[in-house]
């Protein structure tokens, strides 16, 4: 199966481990919830699915690689103490508790969260000494003889031995103890989490024309070569950054990501169009319908992997807006019970009163860092909601009303998604113009707009009148892995 699909069962299988009976039992016993062992190639997103369960089953987490423990920091250290044995006193091997298993309960005892994830990676490259024991945990889930807490499903990941030569395997009785899932590189999979997490857009859209460089692992003579998932996504982190300052992306920055020499090649050329059409073209003309004759022509006479880069671009801008846009929607949307109760109070109640929500806030974000649940769109969106209410106490202070603040916040939301919908409709008639209504790069951004969440639920809510006719009559389902085959065999001739 693929990651994406890896992710559902992993976690519909922990949600079935933590069901309850009426006294409080889990409806399947401790000693029957067997531990999950996800075994793929590395960089495909094993260990970046686990967090996104956590947040979404409103769990904790616990990581650690196993390649970095001995038996001492996984077991605990041995010491002597004393025990009475038919009247006569006896000295005893004890084991304190392994640093794995305390870190559990460090985590429950910080975070108040009492059940959660135990993920070990790299399960099957322990050490030598190690790995006796690793057998007997994943059989009866004690380290040395401390046991995992109740309410802790264990998962583990690994590579298959191809990918590396410390690989020890699992005999059948520890197999049979597990439910083991192989997970297959996979290139859609990827690309829907990608639109989620904000993947550079010219990353995405080299992609999506070159499927074929998603993933690569190649030993050559040289040694080995590797394009992976991790990579793809930690090059646009830093891409971003590298944009911020105003720094140059070359092929020194991208070969320390992607290390197969074409690939690396190929990317800086589509990176160099990517950004051509952003010094050559006014992006702006297009979204406000002030297409120049210069603009129209430029675009109507590119290449097809420039007009794709042109679109790409585009596509990222749109993308980039109504995620910000949502963002405020969905702080605005949360802090609205708050104002409320804070409407009708005095100056003195009603900042006593955002004190306290603020406070909430704060020990919500701590808990759920500590627990591991908390994603980076959550943090972000709770420093917001604490923003607003930090400066609608100064407001108050000033004489201001609190209903005010939201609703001039909430009016100058509306303008703003009013008129992104508005360029969005500008866009779709400057791609008619320079393009065909009917063209591939037409097809390409209503696709391109309908697979990323954030704008799907942007247009959902907000609508925009030429997105629905285009989505309509291109039938974008239907057609979309029609024109990615043809995108393919033309960059192929």
């Amino acid at each position: 199966m693929n990651i994406k699909e890896a992710k559902e069962y992993i976690k519909d299988t922990v949600s079935a481990y933590l069901k309850k009976d009426e006294f409080g039992d889990y409806r399947i016993s401790v000693e029957k919830q067997r531990p999950i062992f996800l075994i793929g190639a590395p960089g495909i997103g094993k260990t970046a699915i686990m967090s996104q369960i956590a947040e979404e089953l409103q769990i904790a987490l616990v990581s650690y690689s196993m390649t970095h423990h001995t038996r001492q920091s996984a077991l605990g250290l041995p010491f002597i103490s004393k025990k009475s044995y038919d009247g006569a006193e006896v000295s005893v091997s004890e084991y304190t508790m392994s640093e794995i298993i305390a870190s559990i309960y460090d985590t429950m005892e910080e975070s108040g969260v009492k059940e959660g994830i135990l993920f070990l990676d790299e399960i099957n490259c322990v050490s030598e000494t190690l790995y006796p024991s690793m057998l007997q945990f994943l059989q009866y889930k004690v380290f040395g003889k401390h046991s995992v807490p109740r309410g802790w499903i264990i998962v583990t990941a690994g590579n298959p031995p191809e990918y590396n030569r410390a690989v020890r395997e699992f005999d059948v009785v520890t197999l049979d103890r597990m439910k083991v899932i192989p997970v297959d590189v996979d290139y859609p999979a990827w690309k829907a989490y990608a639109e989620k997490r904000g993947v550079h857009g010219a990353i995405q859209g080299f992609l999506e024309s070159n499927r074929d460089s998603f993933y690569k692992i190649e030993t050559t003579a040289y040694g080995k070569t590797y394009v992976t998932a991790r990579g793809w996504e930690d090059m646009s982190d830093m891409i971003k950054l590298y944009e911020e300052d105003g720094k140059t992306v070359n092929e020194s920055l991208v070969c320390q990501y992607i290390t197969d020499e074409k690939i690396s090649k190929d990317f800086c050329a589509y990176y160099d169009l990517y950004n051509k059409y952003k010094r050559q073209i006014n992006a702006e003309e297009i979204f406000e319908g002030q297409l120049s004759e210069k603009t129209r022509k430029t675009a109507s006479a590119a290449s097809v992997d420039e007009r794709l880069a042109l679109t790409g671009l585009l596509a990222d801008t749109v993308k980039s807006e109504t995620r910000d846009i949502l963002s405020v929607y969905r702080v605005l949307t949360k802090i609205r019970p708050a104002v409320s109760s804070v409407a009708d109070l005095d100056n003195t109640q009603a900042i006593e009163k955002l004190d306290a929500f603020i406070d909430s806030v704060k020990n919500a974000m701590a808990r759920r860092s500590r627990a591991g649940s908390l994603s980076a769109e959550e943090r972000t969106g709770s420093k917001r909601i604490i923003k607003f209410y930090t400066d609608a106490k100064k407001a108050i202070g000033s004489g201001k009303n609190i209903k005010e603040i939201y609703n001039g916040q909430l009016t100058s939301l509306k303008e703003r998604a009013t008129r992104e919908s508005s360029r969005i409709d500008c866009l779709f008639a400057g791609m008619d113009e320079m393009f065909g209504r009917e063209s591939n790069e037409v097809l390409v951004l209503v696709t391109e707009l309908t697979l990323s969440p954030d704008t799907a639920e942007f247009l959902s809510v907000f609508k925009s009148k030429a997105y629905d006719e285009h989505n309509s009559v291109l039938l974008v389902n239907d057609r979309a892995k029609q024109l990615q085959d043809e995108i393919r065999e033309l960059n192929e001739l």
